[in-house]
């Protein structure tokens, strides 16, 4: 098989899953009790103003009519009107989506060279004195839950010492990045989990690389040790990494919803709460439908990056 048929193929189970999603998502919604009408409306609507307004948003009609046209809109791009801000989906979510993709992108930026090297840190010299620090911390660490972190670095950094705002709201009428401190404490608490979890798989894949015989042959003739670890270690840890990455991504954009919660950040996760509150099911559909295909294509994008860094991939690729 082709690189250009690989691609191909995970283009095609790319789309499969996202229309696998489509559908749970689609139907989820509909098993949810009450529906946008009756929340619109308020509990003293009569059952006639709750048809009436059922057939103006058009929710009277087969749910397979309505995921039909739902879908055919997505792939214009189009998610639907807000059935509570009477606005297109694309615009109620744009702004949120952008500041949780800020938070997930500052985090990756910090978490993927700290996992990497801590990992190769400890992955390098298993048993010692650093590995067992190392890894007594990321146990404790990924053991703690998130909003458990978020709440003692709030306690610590904004309570005890007040270095760093506690509730991290932007100015008014500007964005994150018009207050850069606001950042500091989400991204911590993101960081922790990410990297103790990350570091760990990293450590057990540089061990497993470390005892490969081509890496032990590059030692017995004398090679130093950067040069090993460059040019024969760290090409063999890269695929399992790059999947290990992959992942990391997925689980921190579902991550922050509870670092969103606790710090007040204005994200995705404020935007979905208001959304259920509403049964505003065209943004969650919506919301869920964006997050799926952001995920997708990151796994794309480490596949691709595995390919292009392993060369047994790339010869069997041919």
């Amino acid at each position: 098989m082709t690189a250009l048929g690989f691609l191909a193929r995970r283009l095609l189970a790319t789309v499969a899953t996202l229309f696998a999603v489509a559908v749970v998502l689609f139907a989820g919604s509909e098993v949810l009790p009450g529906d946008a009408a009756s929340a619109s409306l308020g509990p003293d609507a009569t059952i006639e103003e709750v048809a009436q307004r059922r057939a103006e948003l058009g929710v009277d009609r087969p749910w397979p009519v309505r995921f039909v046209e739902w879908g055919t809109a997505a792939l214009r791009l189009d998610l639907g009107t807000s059935t509570s801000m009477h606005r297109p989906v694309v615009d109620v979510v744009a702004e949120p989506l952008a500041a949780t993709g800020l938070l997930v992108g500052l985090t990756a930026a910090v978490t993927v060279p700290l996992a990497m090297g801590l990992g190769l840190l400890t992955g390098l010299r298993p048993g010692g004195r650093v590995d067992r620090v190392v890894s007594a911390v990321a146990v404790v660490a990924v053991s703690i839950p998130q909003f458990v972190t978020a709440g003692l670095l709030v306690l610590v950094f904004a309570d005890l010492w007040p270095l760093l705002p506690a509730i991290s709201l932007p100015p008014l009428g500007g964005g994150p990045l018009d207050r850069p401190e606001i950042l500091v404490l989400p991204v911590a608490a993101l960081t922790l989990f990410g990297a103790a979890w990350a570091s760990r798989i990293v450590r057990a894949t540089v061990i497993d690389a470390d005892a490969m015989p081509h890496v032990e042959a590059a030692r017995l003739a004398g090679l130093p040790e950067r040069v090993v670890v460059a040019r024969h270690l760290l090409p063999a840890a890269a695929p399992p990494c790059a999947q290990t990455f992959a992942w990391l991504l997925s689980g921190l954009f579902g991550g922050t919803t509870v670092v969103e919660v606790v710090f007040n950040y204005p994200g995705l996760s404020q935007t979905l709460v208001a959304a259920v509150r509403n049964h505003d099911t065209a943004v969650l559909e919506g919301v869920g439908l964006l997050l799926a295909a952001i995920i997708l294509v990151s796994f794309v994008v480490a596949d691709l990056l595995v390919l292009a860094v392993d060369p047994r991939l790339r010869v069997a690729a041919r």
